[in-house]
């Protein structure tokens, strides 16, 4: 499946086309980060999967070299803006930007799957390996977002060589 042609804002400052990118791109798309001092959103605790998106995002900074070493980069991506998630990427300590798809251009594209908490909608998360703009694995992680890292990282040394 190939990747919608349009650029999503990055909090390094960047724009990046997906679609566009040479080689090997690790994608790991969640639904939301939040903020201490923030509620989050209504019905949060009551949805399968929501939680966990800090635990997901470090272990893939934890593994950020391993990937870089196999010549994959790595980054994150939500509905949330741009603003918001440098703030998460500061207070992390993240060493990957993050994408936002504030537009919708990926989900769209893609058809991400999405549910809704309170009156926003969120992406479903999921991985996404991709190969010159093109998606060449998909995996859907609801249960263990902590695992996820690992597990993208052995496909591609199985897989990607």
């Amino acid at each position: 499946m190939r990747l919608p042609d349009a650029g999503l804002a990055a909090t390094d400052g960047s724009t990046v086309n997906l679609a566009r990118l040479d080689g090997l791109t690790v994608c790991f798309i969640y639904p939301y980060t939040g903020r201490p001092g923030a509620a989050d959103p209504v019905g949060w605790d009551d949805i399968p999967g929501a939680h966990g998106s800090t635990p997901q995002a470090k272990a893939y900074a934890s593994l950020h070299r391993s990937f870089s070493e196999l010549g994959a980069r790595v980054f994150g991506i939500s509905l949330q803006d741009t603003a918001w998630q440098q703030e998460f990427v500061a207070r992390a300590g993240l060493p990957f930007p993050l994408l936002s798809d504030r537009e919708r251009v990926l989900t769209n594209g893609l058809a991400l799957e999405t549910f809704n908490a309170g009156d926003r909608s969120f992406l479903r998360r999921r991985a996404l390996v991709l190969r010159d703009g093109t998606v060449a694995f998909d995996k859907t992680h609801y249960a263990k977002p902590d695992e996820d890292a690992a597990e993208i990282l052995s496909w591609i040394r199985n897989h990607a060589g």
